[in-house]
């Protein structure tokens, strides 16, 4: 047995494919990608030798946080470090999900990136360990190597028989020669029923370079001889001409598949296995199931047919885990194979969830003795422009200038996150009145419609007696003025 099958893809995945051929094509296809708060990152904007451009990839500022998040991935791509976690730690709006993003896109698809924030644990239907361990092992990946035999070669020749009863009755049976050749040999092979209607249905002919897995029998045609190039029926828009394989027609290739460790327990835990992973909640997995896996995958690696890849668990949030998911990870970051933990706080000294006791960021002393934490600071004004500017490239927004002056001085008074969702709205209003700029009046007119934190709090203090269940002064029985100050009539 190979080793893609010791994981359950073999009975559950040909019928998804076989499923997805009766699929019509279609041609055209209209992509929609939404605008995120951080789609605009690109990486951590570092040169090569790990220094932070002021401007890059969409990072702005925050140059050292930046520079110690460039050497945390270099060291996970050298495989480097183990067991060990990060905490970003700083005021809200300093950019230390950006940051955590940019470490995600550095480190590209190959590492697995799992992010996750600290109060949807509390949220799932099963134990808080079980929401971690799941995360954990989502953040492990495993790259497993098969080798295969395939048929590499030009097609010479291709000769399709029908019995001579009745030669026009295309489902009988068909019988056929096809020769196949490298620069170095040429070979005949005898063609039965089905690699004649897999030529067919990948209209192959004589001058066509294919490929043929042995295993499973598939046909992919990779392009036309060069030596057809002069042919006048090979001529067409998306004809493409590569050489004459060389060598022998039979070769080994290596097939590479990365699956996630938590992708593997789902498959062998569950009845539907392959089609467990789309099912959405997956549920608890028994310790036995995950016994059984690292002792089979501890003997992959010891064959050289796997390689373990452990990636990033990103936690936004942190401070909203408990005493109990903080004991967790004092444990599961020393473990050999573990990923590394990157943890994000904008709390100061908070009480620890689940105690009376306070501590730096609301995370226990033990844990953060064991943290690297990367500091972010509040943003210049001109860093400030910057990301406005950013913002508005990404949301294809002009603004004036002086609408980008009033922006920027609003973070001051306001936030960073209000000021850019002003961008959106200010452009709505510029479109209402059929203008493709924004100007400053625009952002003026959505200041006065949204309210930000500061006034919203306010205008609770000077109107806290009109909303019900407030605190200060006399409780009243219903959302209005108390009685004593109605009117005779009123009564």
């Amino acid at each position: 047995q190979s080793t893609w099958e010791h994981l359950g893809f073999k009975n559950h995945l040909p019928k998804m494919l076989d499923g997805a051929t009766s699929i019509p094509e279609s041609k055209d296809v209209t992509r929609i990608d939404r605008i995120g708060a951080h789609s605009h990152i690109r990486g951590l904007g570092l040169d090569d030798e790990l220094e932070a451009k002021t401007r890059g990839q969409g990072m702005v500022g925050q140059l050292a946080g930046r520079r110690a998040g460039g050497i945390i991935v270099q060291m996970i791509k050298e495989g480097s470090i183990a067991g060990r976690a990060v905490l970003l730690a700083g005021p809200p709006g300093t950019g230390k999900t950006a940051i955590a993003m940019g470490m995600a896109q550095a480190l590209g698809n190959d590492v697995p990136f799992t992010m996750i924030s600290g109060s949807e644990i509390f949220s799932l239907e099963m134990s808080k360990t079980e929401a971690l361990t799941q995360a954990f092992r989502r953040s492990i990946g495993i790259r497993i190597k098969e080798e295969t035999e395939i048929v590499e070669g030009e097609v010479v020749e291709l000769q399709i028989e029908r019995p001579a009863t009745d030669p026009h009755n295309a489902t009988a049976g068909k019988a056929g020669k096809m020769v196949l050749k490298t620069t170095d040999m040429e070979t005949v092979y005898d063609l039965g029923q089905k690699m004649i209607d897999a030529l067919g249905k990948e209209k192959v002919q004589a001058g066509d370079i294919i490929t043929i897995d042995k295993a499973s029998g598939k046909i992919s045609k990779i392009g036309r001889s060069f030596s057809r190039s002069k042919d006048f029926d090979a001529m067409g828009a998306t004809t493409r001409f590569v050489q004459c394989p060389d060598g022998e027609l039979q070769k080994r290739k290596e097939v590479v598949h990365t699956v996630t460790l938590h992708e593997i327990d789902v498959i062998n835990s569950r009845a539907q296995g392959f089609l467990a992973l789309f099912a959405g909640d997956t549920g608890e997995i028994k310790p036995e199931v995950r016994e059984q896996i690292e002792v089979k995958v501890a003997e992959w690696r010891e064959e050289g047919k796997a390689e373990l890849l452990p990636g990033v668990l990103f936690i936004d949030e942190v401070h909203m885990l408990d005493i109990e998911c903080f004991s967790f990870l004092n444990r599961a970051v020393e473990q050999p194979n573990a990923p590394v933990i990157v943890m994000a706080s904008n709390r100061g000294i908070s009480t620890i969830r689940g105690t009376e006791y306070q501590s730096p960021h609301g995370i226990p002393i033990d844990l953060l003795d064991r943290l690297m934490i990367i500091p972010t600071v509040p943003y210049s004004k001109s860093e400030i422009l910057d990301i406005i500017k950013i913002r508005c490239e990404e949301e294809d927004i002009e603004m004036e200038d002086e609408a980008t002056m009033l922006l920027a001085s609003l973070v001051g008074k306001t936030s960073l996150r209000y000021a850019l969702q002003l961008i959106t709205t200010a452009s709505l209003v510029a479109q209402k009145r059929k203008s493709s700029v924004v100007e400053i009046e625009d952002v003026r007119k959505v200041y006065n419609l949204f309210q930000d934190l500061t006034r919203s709090a306010e205008f609770l203090e000077q109107h806290e007696e009109l909303f019900m269940f407030h605190t200060k002064g006399a409780a009243t029985t219903a959302a209005g003025p108390p009685a004593d100050a109605m009117e005779d009539d009123d009564l």
